[in-house]
């Protein structure tokens, strides 16, 4: 998996504090700012767009994506690009926790999948490969490019950097979280799983809440 900030808004956290400003009487970014979010009043934050390339990652984890509705999306399509060379796949944790002939096991599926996949380009013609990808699997491989504003990530991360969520899209959205955090220090500064802050919003808590990173400290420290 990679993950890339690719692009963002330039000096988030000092456009948050204008739009603060600008509902408050304040006239420091920074203090208004910090007011505006202490108070929920993040509407701020909508003004501030962060977009990533995130690559190496699963048609499951698209599907758990797609659902956060507050944000742009563009994905490489299994309709117009050809598998014929080989697909790109991920391997769950838990299977590769079996050991070396579990995963030889699931990489012959894998490499099952294909064949299916090219025989079907065969009978039905490249034109309706649309149609012959169908048997790929959800372990293939995709690249995405996402586009949200700090307050859809704010969302995004507490449900999806929980110890419940997921493990890949958990794993990609921690290093969201990173990147977006060390070039936003002040508008993610309470971002993360509800166990951080607020407390967990789930029906039963796990009994093991999450330890904040120790990369914010680092990461602190580099940037003086």
């Amino acid at each position: 998996m990679q993950v890339i900030l690719h692009r963002w808004t330039l000096e988030p956290d000092f456009l948050a504090g204008e739009a603060a400003c600008i509902c408050t009487d304040f006239d420091n970014e920074e203090k208004a700012l910090t007011t505006a979010l202490s108070s929920h009043h993040d509407s701020v934050m909508e003004h501030c767009a962060f977009t990533f390339i995130v690559s190496g990652v699963s048609r499951v984890l698209l599907a758990q994506l797609t659902r956060h509705r507050i944000a742009s999306f563009s994905v490489r399509s299994q309709r117009y690009v050809s598998y014929r060379d080989g697909f790109g796949y991920v391997i769950p944790p838990s299977i590769e926790a079996l050991g070396e002939e579990k995963v030889a096991q699931y990489e012959a599926q894998m490499e099952q999948m294909h064949k299916w996949y090219c025989g079907w380009c065969d009978d039905l013609g490249d034109a309706h490969k649309e149609d012959a990808r169908f048997v790929l699997p959800n372990a293939c491989e995709t690249k995405i490019m996402l586009t949200m504003n700090a307050r859809e990530l704010h969302h995004f991360f507490a449900l999806r950097m929980c110890s419940r969520a997921q493990w890949e899209i958990r794993r990609m959205a921690d290093e969201m979280y990173r990147q977006a955090r060390n070039v936003a220090p002040m508008l993610f500064a309470k971002a993360g799983p509800g166990c951080w802050n607020s407390g967990c919003p789930e029906a039963r808590p796990c009994k093991a809440p999450r330890k904040k990173f120790m990369f914010c400290k680092r990461e602190k420290k580099e940037t003086r």
